[in-house]
């Protein structure tokens, strides 16, 4: 229900009170092919939403895919080929191609960083950092490229970073008011450096995130700390300097770049008989 709201409102933002040069084109009942082509290499991710872009226009769309999610596209690839009304092809091409280019460079980027963490045995995670409204459809993106979910809102892990410590006093402070509860939820802790990483360990969190901490400093809580708690890199992560935090051998990386500052993978739309 929520993705079909999304496309709703996407068709609507671009269509408005209607497609001004489709119609005035007079394709009337006019069909025609198309396909979906691949402009550079990439993962390919929301296959899916883009077709129901396409069939919220016209529920007689017809297709044939070649590709995919999760599924390698190189350069030239054809990745699906639809037929239908003209109009209709021609009005939902963009808010199709901006939802599938997006999560297919989601998808591409989280593969690439993925690849070069996994040989460490460390896990490739996303965060809350995503565009509003369109989370669910990104972090499924970064499921297709390989990456692992982490909390997908404020409601299913409990994370007390350093606002959250700061109003209850201290790391221990915020911990003990949280347990008073008796929840079941998981319990995170953000640190910036070993000492707040002991205070937190020592209070039996299962994970403790190291947030923006100098390489050597990951390097020593890795070493003191792996066998009693999961450990978590976050903070500048990029796929030029990931290689360096997973060489610590750390269990998980975060990164909020793979979906805030992500390239759209290149992918086009073409007529053709």
């Amino acid at each position: 229900m929520k993705i079909d709201y999304l496309i709703d409102e996407a068709l609507q933002e671009d269509i408005g009170y209607g497609d001004i040069t489709s119609t005035y084109l007079d394709l009337g009942n006019e069909k025609s092919t198309a396909f979906l082509t691949a402009k550079e290499n990439g993962i390919l991710a929301g296959m899916n939403i883009a077709l129901a872009v396409f069939r919220k226009l016209d529920p007689e769309l017809s297709w044939i895919a070649y590709k995919r999610d999760g599924d390698q596209l190189k350069k030239g690839d054809e990745i699906i080929k639809i037929s239908g009304y003209t109009k209709a092809i021609l009005s939902g091409e963009r808010v199709a191609l901006n939802f599938l280019q997006r999560l297919s460079g989601i998808a591409t980027i989280t593969k690439k960083m993925v690849d070069i963490i996994t040989p460490y045995g460390t896990k490739l995670l996303d965060t809350r950092k995503t565009t509003p409204l369109h989370r669910e459809l990104e972090k499924y993106a970064v499921t297709v490229g390989g990456g692992y979910n982490h909390r997908f809102g404020l409601y299913d892990m409990i994370m007390i970073k350093d606002n959250h410590i700061q109003a209850a006093g201290s790391i221990t402070a915020a911990v003990e008011r949280i347990r008073r509860h008796n929840v079941n939820y998981r319990i995170e802790v953000e640190v910036k450096n070993l000492r707040e990483l002991q205070e937190a360990a020592n209070c039996r969190v299962e994970r403790i995130m190291l947030d923006n901490m100098p390489l050597r400093s990951i390097s020593k809580a890795v070493e003191r700390y792996k066998e009693r708690v999961e450990l978590e890199v976050s903070g500048g992560i990029t796929i030029d300097n990931i290689e360096k935090y997973a060489r610590t051998e750390v269990q998980f990386i975060s990164a909020g770049f793979i979906t805030h500052s992500v390239k759209s993978l290149d992918i086009s739309l073409l007529f053709r008989d």
